[in-house]
């Protein structure tokens, strides 16, 4: 029995992610009754998070480096490494990355490293997840008139597994406003977790802020918290001009989520990640890839 996810590369090929506590991730979002009350009465609780990520911001933390790497046969030939070398684990987690290891394409680009779906609207984007279950987009932006706004449009979804570089940046140029905060729970956003409930998007804590594009209108990109993930550090300077590929925020440990919207008629993503996701399937991409372009009306 396969044991990780099929995720798709841009070239064709594929590859297995090994999710991390997948058996856990199982019993605790499939059927089992005991599974659902220890995400209820714990898993989701911000304090459980919270409480994990002040271990992962102290020294203590500093033993799980190595092994991690190793388990993951990461290359940190990509990375800047403090000459001290990392503080404790967050600080390797939200690791910076050497300039030239992340070129800026044209169009629009992939704002995080990650595994993406992209949909032309939101209607299509139901069907990855659930079925029939509608996206609850004005819950999810706690704003009926933005809903409305954004109702139609495109959508593109990118997960970050806990290997990834987990700094996201802006995938367009233009003015981007402030931050707001949505207070919300701290589900795992793995796809075992997103399979059974979607909702989990407009239930976990986020934020969002909106990015005004000459060429991609009004893009808003909004930062998804997930178990573990006890913090979303903002970076960017608020109501300013920032450039494509400028960084937005980082975040703590645990696997997050980045979800961007935008106007209806507005983008063109890239066929071949389109057919992935029509077909179900996660496409890999790192950060500063093309992943679509403006549209002709």
């Amino acid at each position: 029995m396969q044991n990780g996810i099929q995720i798709q590369n841009r070239d064709g090929s594929t590859f297995i992610e090994e999710t991390p506590g997948r058996g856990f991730l199982n019993f605790l979002y499939g059927t089992n009754p005991l599974g659902k009350l220890g995400v209820d009465v714990l898993v989701k609780r911000k304090f459980f998070s919270v409480l994990f990520g002040k271990y992962m911001d102290s020294s203590l933390s500093k033993g799980k480096i190595a092994p991690f790497i190793e388990k993951y046969k990461m290359d940190m030939d990509p990375y800047i490494i403090p000459n001290q070398g990392f503080a404790h684990f967050n600080d390797f987690f939200y690791r910076k990355i050497k300039p030239e290891f992340r070129p800026i394409g044209d169009g629009f680009v992939c704002p995080a490293d990650g595994r993406i779906v992209a949909f032309d609207t939101l209607e299509e984007g139901q069907k990855f997840y659930v079925k029939g279950k509608q996206f609850d987009l004005e819950t999810f932006l706690g704003d009926k008139q933005l809903a409305d706004q954004y109702s139609g449009g495109a959508m593109l979804v990118v997960r970050l597994a806990p290997v990834d570089y987990h700094r996201y940046h802006f995938p367009t140029s233009g003015i981007v406003g402030p931050s707001k905060v949505i207070n919300g729970y701290y589900y795992s956003v793995s796809p075992i977790a997103l399979k059974n409930n979607w909702a989990i998007f407009w239930q976990n804590e986020r934020s969002y802020a909106i990015q005004d594009s000459a060429e991609f209108g009004k893009v808003l990109i909004c930062d998804v918290g997930a178990t573990l993930t006890g913090s979303i550090i903002q970076t960017y300077e608020e109501n300013t001009f920032v450039e494509k590929g400028a960084e937005k925020g980082h975040f703590a440990f645990g696997g997050s989520t980045l979800v961007v919207l935008l106007e209806p008629g507005k983008i063109n993503f890239d066929r071949d990640i389109k057919m992935n996701s029509s077909n179900g399937k996660e496409t890999y991409v790192k950060m500063g890839e093309t992943i679509g372009s403006a549209q002709n009306l």
